[in-house]
């Protein structure tokens, strides 16, 4: 049954990040009682979020771990848009994947836990990975289609008052703050293949990985991927891009 009145809406996003305001403007079509709150990373919880009580909690693209107080404090659900598929839970989630060198990737929408990304699946959407991907082109296709998830469930939710319940689940544990940084570090040990999959998997922007030698840490700034050969906020060292 659809909803007979506005929702009420707690809206937490990603401070000045496009598709979080399109995220926003539609939650806005939807309803005339949104409460919203962006920020960055390293910022506090906003302490006015701990009063709010109502229908949804919507997470998207958040830096903040919603306490379980505020979780509860949503009658319909509390729901996170993933920037990832259930393979690949918690942080540095597209740089893991490039470091794996998926085939396919994807977004997930699920119901938030005090435990980050091991609630309920709501819906997954996939798309493919080209070899030509860095972490900036996926990065940038990612963001694409978790808008056009959280469309596609918004307005299931919009016309039926129900969320959808997908069959996926999370696959292994939530990667942390540690696994992401040692990812990014390179040692005279590795292989040519070891290496190139590090850089492609790290490198964005003015960010890179670095050389680990003899308990000292060397940034690599402005690091190139190898030719793959035939047959053959506290700010990290790379920026960790998904929660």
């Amino acid at each position: 049954m659809s909803p007979t009145s506005p929702p009420s809406i707690l809206f937490l996003g990603k401070g000045e990040d496009a598709g979080t305001q399109r995220a926003l403007e539609h939650c806005h079509r939807l309803s005339a009682n949104v409460e919203v709150h962006v920020g960055r990373w390293g910022d506090a919880f906003p302490s006015a979020a701990r009063d709010w009580s109502g229908d949804l909690i919507i997470s998207y693209l958040s830096r903040w771990v919603v306490p379980a107080d505020v979780l509860g404090a949503a009658r319909v659900a509390a729901i996170n848009l993933h920037p990832a598929p259930p393979e690949y839970p918690g942080i540095g989630c597209i740089n893991f994947a490039l470091y794996d060198e998926v085939t396919q990737y994807g977004v997930t929408c699920h119901h938030m836990a005090p435990m980050v990304d091991t609630g309920p699946i709501i819906a997954v959407r996939r798309f493919p990975v080209f070899e030509s991907d860095d972490v900036a082109t996926l990065l940038g296709r990612t963001y694409e289609h978790q808008l056009a998830l959280f469309h596609d469930v918004m307005n299931d939710w919009s016309k039926t008052g129900v969320l959808p319940a997908s069959t996926e689940q999370w696959t292994r544990r939530p990667f942390t703050r540690s696994d992401f940084d040692a990812l990014g570090i390179l040692t005279p040990d590795m292989d040519a293949g070891e290496v190139r999959r590090r850089v492609r998997a790290t490198q964005f922007e003015a960010y890179g990985p670095s050389l680990g030698f003899h308990g000292l840490r060397f940034v690599l700034a402005g690091a190139s991927v190898p030719e793959r050969r035939s047959g053959a906020p506290p700010a990290p060292t790379t920026p960790s891009l998904a929660t």
